[in-house]
């Protein structure tokens, strides 16, 4: 009998002896009976255990076929292909057990929208196009895709993605056939893309009530408000510095009732600045010094939507020392101190090093096949690996001196927040 004739419902450490024990396997066993549930047919339980762990092992590029090399006679490459890319398994029960296993293990203070770039060469990868990234000032041929992350100071990792199909693609029935692009699929803009893939993470899913932090250049911060009015979902977006606001502070009486761009409101509001502390993503034990300052503003409506959906605050976040641009922040947390504030924009760094990190290394742009199916399922493994990596760390992290600060800390940052929002 061969190993992968094992029950899978085992040990990861069982289903694969001929490894070398990893001090992440603990997790591994902790994650995966919840992670694979939803796999009702025993083969694909298995592929799916070996796909995993494979991103976690395998060097170099997680390819398929480097994840089959890995593990010899015992899985083929065209099984492992078949598994992800043209299976029938529903790769949204995953992402559920993923985040419902994550607010069940973690404190997550946040929810971070992301926008992930991937890089291609040639132009039959689903979704690829040439596309300008403010970001980066070139222009690529890329896909891009949004992640939802489930962010603390100690931990982030991606529960959900939606990848942005351009109308190139969806007005071109060959292409959708050639990929297997759902039926259902139409044109959407990348904002309207974040605001449903959060829509589903944070109202279909019913996860635990956290802020939803946007951080995206290329997102129309007034159409995600706009999206989310009565939702009743606590949200801080980056704004661009032409976004057109009223002001209705009275401690701005020069502009007061006046609307003019985002960054004009703050540099009139520099009297109101104040020091404010950002967790550093590189190491727990650096604070950043900034000085925050926020401004009672509304959006430009003739139409009376901010009136009747009260008002919402600018915030202004810039480096103590004179490093870099100001950031822009818009927000519905009124009544949430700028200190908080700036906190919560902290994660969205912390989300930018785990992904250089951590989703990088288990391969969550490396998948070289076409089809819709496939890249979403491979994505959504990516994560889960992802989550294996930053659990692991975070075990690790508690039994140094730091623990007492991870138990501590942010809890109580969460916790001052969540009086605020509720």
């Amino acid at each position: 009998m061969t190993y992968v004739d094992v029950h899978p419902e085992i040990s990861g450490r069982a289903v694969f002896p001929s490894l070398a024990p990893h001090p992440r396997d603990v997790v591994f066993d902790q994650l995966t009976p919840g992670l694979f549930a939803s796999l009702i047919r025993s083969d694909q339980h298995r592929k799916a255990l070996y796909y995993l762990r494979g991103l976690l092992e395998a060097e170099g590029r997680k390819s398929i076929r480097a994840i089959a090399a890995l593990f010899g006679d015992d899985v083929s490459e065209q099984n492992l292909h078949h598994f992800v890319s043209s299976s029938t398994w529903d790769w949204m029960p995953m992402r559920r057990a993923l985040a419902d296993h994550l607010t069940g293990v973690t404190h997550p203070q946040a929810w971070v929208a992301r926008l992930m770039i991937i890089p291609k060469s040639g132009h039959h990868s689903v979704g690829v196009g040439r596309h300008f990234f403010p970001s980066l000032g070139q222009v690529l041929n890329a896909q891009r895709a949004i992640g939802v992350w489930a962010a603390s100071e100690e931990v982030t990792v991606p529960v959900n993605w939606r990848l942005h199909l351009p109308r190139t693609w969806l007005r071109d029935h060959q292409r959708r056939s050639q990929v297997a692009i759902p039926d259902g699929a139409g044109p959407e803009t990348l904002t309207e893309s974040l605001a449903r893939v959060c829509a589903e993470t944070l109202l279909g899913w019913n996860p635990p009530r956290r802020p939803l932090v946007v951080d995206s250049d290329e997102v129309h911060a007034a159409a995600l408000f706009r999206e989310f009015a009565d939702s009743g979902i606590p949200l801080l977006v980056r704004a661009c510095d032409g976004l057109a606001l009223t002001v209705t502070d009275p401690l701005l009486p020069a502009g007061e009732g006046q609307t003019m761009p985002a960054d004009q409101i703050m540099g009139m509001a520099r009297d109101l600045r104040r020091p404010a502390h950002r967790g550093d993503a590189r190491a727990d034990t650096t604070r950043h010094t900034h000085l925050a300052a926020t401004v009672r503003v509304a959006l430009p409506d003739p139409g009376g939507w901010a009136a009747g959906r009260g008002e919402l605050a600018l915030l202004g976040v810039e480096d103590a020392r004179g490093r870099g641009r100001t950031q822009l922040w818009l927000t519905n947390m009124t009544g949430v101190q700028p200190a908080l504030l700036v906190r919560l924009t902290g994660l969205t760094e912390k989300v930018g090093a785990d992904f250089t990190e951590i989703s990088e290394e288990v391969g969550i742009r490396d998948f070289t096949g076409r089809s819709f199916g496939g890249w979403h399922r491979h994505v959504t493994l990516a994560s889960a690996a992802h989550a294996i990596v930053a659990l692991a760390g975070h075990a690790r992290q508690g039994a140094s001196s730091a623990s007492g600060r991870i138990r501590e800390r942010g809890p109580v940052a969460c916790a001052a927040i969540h009086r605020r929002v509720s």
